[in-house]
């Protein structure tokens, strides 16, 4: 396997567990919901992989919901508001964590490849770590467990897009040289991190949030719509400035290998 990478820093939703990132998801269209906000999937997934509250905050940006939101309440929405839909998405999201924390097919024993070969197993996420509390237990139970985990609150709140989160990974693992690194994510955030860290930025399109589908859905699909699918993942790593894009999360030493 390719010498030179000591390193594989991963996301969680989207990446290693929860098929389609759904729990976030579910917790977002709830949390606005109470707020009696109706967001579309597309808008809950355009700002996934940021830390939860920078995620609310983004959203309530978004034109067409803050239309919705100024007819409802007579104002923009302010921080005020942002604290409240948050402090309504964390225990939205605290309910769902360990319905959505199994590892995707093939994880476990391509991270098991991975170490094997001499290479660290890291992850960012744009969970808080109480929320990692939860998760963590029920996705190690089934198989999965890395050797270091990053938060956003480990690092001051500054998750991604900054690159604080993965450069801390590689302090603990004793990580050399970003050049050793390469950052694995479901999510233009992820890409943005590792370019902003300056290692190798890898988007994975099989269960991922950038595919957009759950795994009923997927399973559901015909293999023209899991075609189109797919092209759309790829084109939004493409743009985000993904510098390679893998199928499928089995696919990582294949490619460790040919770099």
């Amino acid at each position: 396997m390719g010498k030179k990478i000591k390193a594989v820093i991963l996301d969680w939703a989207g990446t290693t567990v929860d098929f389609g990132s759904m729990a976030p998801v579910a917790a977002f269209r709830g949390a606005f919901g109470k707020d009696g906000l109706s967001p579309g999937d597309d808008l809950i997934r355009r700002f996934m992989g940021l830390p939860k509250k920078d995620h609310v905050r983004n959203m309530l940006h978004d034109e067409g919901l803050v239309a919705v939101f100024e007819e409802r309440h007579g104002k923009a929405p302010d921080e005020a508001d942002v604290e409240r839909i948050y402090g309504n998405f964390e225990p939205a999201l605290l309910e769902v964590l360990t319905e959505h924390a199994r590892p995707l097919p093939g994880v476990p024993e391509t991270v098991a490849r991975l170490r094997e070969a001499g290479i660290s197993i890291g992850s960012t996420t744009g969970y808080t770590r109480a929320m990692m509390e939860v998760l963590c237990p029920v996705s190690e139970a089934h198989g999965y467990a890395p050797d270091c985990l990053v938060c956003p609150d480990d690092v001051g709140g500054a998750g991604r897009p900054y690159p604080y989160m993965l450069w801390e990974n590689l302090r603990r693992l004793g990580i050399e040289s970003v050049s050793q690194v390469i950052k694995i994510g479901d999510t233009a955030v992820d890409i943005l991190e590792g370019k902003n860290a300056g290692c190798l930025s890898v988007g994975v399109v099989f269960g991922s949030n950038m595919l957009g589908l759950s795994e009923a859905e997927y399973k559901a699909a015909s293999q023209a719509e899991k075609e189109r699918a797919a092209d759309g993942a790829r084109r939004l790593y493409a743009e985000a400035g993904a510098d390679h894009i893998i199928g499928y999360f089995t696919d990582i030493p294949k490619f460790i290998e040919g770099l």
